[in-house]
């Protein structure tokens, strides 16, 4: 049916096995039956595998093999994928039932690129406002959990750059501003799932995070005195936490 879109779901997972089948039943469980879902495990030594062979009638595409990080397992995903739409969902993160039910109604009803689903965090995050992006990368919901994107748009765009320690915000900028893609965000009430507490953004240090901030602006062209005005404006607001952050960086060294 035309209006009954393939969804491709890509998970990437190393050593996840307390939260993993979580994630997995949120997937094949959907009330949207045409998906195809990819997990990426990046050679776990727990019994994360375990858990995963056990769906595996469930799964069309498991891979198990050593990666150089959580960009470079998205990217593997990436190359594979045959769905007409592609979402992301990391092995901390579960979607609701109706998930892809309502990304399949947003695409087949709206003449866009990408959405971002309402999602659950340690608050509910919802809307869209890229007109934030030129001063803060909080102009969006997640990037687990909340965003989709046409695939063709995907790879216009390309991959997603291992170099960054937050390579989605650096492809959100390119799509946003170099691309000039259209999306947008479902209502507040259509939440698409819950973030999980122990992903990889919050084992990232505070200073490392927005020194990799100014390199994603910088790099993408935004005029580099703004920037650490911006840098310097964020440092003002938490000046406890960045020299918390800055004291562990320095005696990790």
């Amino acid at each position: 049916m035309k209006n009954n879109k393939l969804i491709t779901i890509i998970t990437v997972v190393k050593n996840s096995e307390k939260t993993i089948e979580k994630c997995i039943n949120s997937v094949i469980n959907q009330s949207h039956k045409n998906f195809e879902y990819i997990i990426i495990d990046g050679d776990s030594n727990d019994s994360t595998n375990t858990i995963i062979n056990k769906y595996k009638d469930k799964i069309n595409i498991h891979i198990t093999e050593k990666d150089m990080g959580i960009w470079d397992a998205m990217n593997k995903g990436l190359k594979l994928a045959n769905g007409e739409i592609i979402g992301f969902l990391n092995a901390d993160d579960f979607y609701y039932p109706n998930a892809l039910q309502l990304v399949n109604r947003y695409f087949f009803d709206n003449k866009i690129d990408f959405l971002f689903g309402s999602v659950q965090k340690y608050k509910l995050m919802y809307g869209y406002k890229p007109w934030k992006i030129r001063f803060s990368f909080g102009f969006y919901t997640s990037h687990s959990v909340g965003f989709f994107i046409k695939t063709k748009e995907h790879k216009k765009i390309g991959e997603y750059n291992p170099k960054y320690l937050s390579a989605d915000l650096d492809f959100f900028y390119k799509m946003i501003k170099r691309f000039k893609m259209d999306g947008m965000s479902s209502l507040k009430s259509e939440i698409f799932g819950k973030f999980g507490s122990g992903g990889f953004s919050s084992k990232v240090n505070y200073v490392d995070h927005l020194i990799d901030l100014n390199r994603i602006r910088i790099e993408n062209n935004q005029n580099k005195f703004f920037v650490y005005f911006i840098f310097l404006i964020k440092i003002i607001k938490k000046p406890l936490k960045f020299l918390s952050s800055y004291i562990k960086k320095i005696n990790n060294e």
